[in-house]
């Protein structure tokens, strides 16, 4: 969030800090090298960051929307369960992703990592689905497909 504090001494407003999605991925450039370091002080345990998210609810349809501002896109509930994947498999992006439906309706999300990235990650993909389980309640298998045009 981007704070303004007033300074006493100048008069003016001065930038202390800055906005949460700078900061995320100011902290991603240096994440590798944390990650690396604290599973070694850990003795291999997984490490894995996530950034702090807020969901807002759904506007009700009576409420009036004249005195409420609009409720942000990165707010809603997918956003939010999609920007948590992407955090989880950081060092590696997400080159696709499927959902896939079984006749008992339960769900299944398919993520496709990149291919460059497998020796990486390859060893953390089930802490992967079981962080992402625990944090949306949602199934999901990771697979590093051979993308051919």
């Amino acid at each position: 969030r981007e704070r303004e504090r007033q300074s006493r001494s100048r008069g003016g407003a001065e930038r202390e800090g800055d906005t949460e999605s700078e900061a995320i991925w100011s902290f991603q450039k240096i994440q590798v090298r944390v990650v690396r370091e604290l599973e070694k002080k850990f003795s291999g345990k997984h490490v894995v960051f996530i950034a702090q998210r807020r969901i807002l609810p759904k506007p009700a349809r009576k409420s009036h929307t004249k005195n409420q501002q609009k409720r942000p896109r990165n707010c809603t509930l997918t956003a939010v369960h999609d920007a948590i994947l992407e955090d989880l498999v950081f060092p590696s992006e997400i080159m696709g992703k499927r959902i896939r439906v079984k006749l008992d309706s339960s769900r299944l999300i398919k993520v496709h990592l990149d291919k460059a990235q497998q020796n990486n990650v390859e060893h953390k993909v089930e802490t992967f689905s079981g962080v992402y389980k625990k944090l949306t309640g949602k199934d999901v298998n990771f697979e590093f497909p051979e993308f051919q045009l």
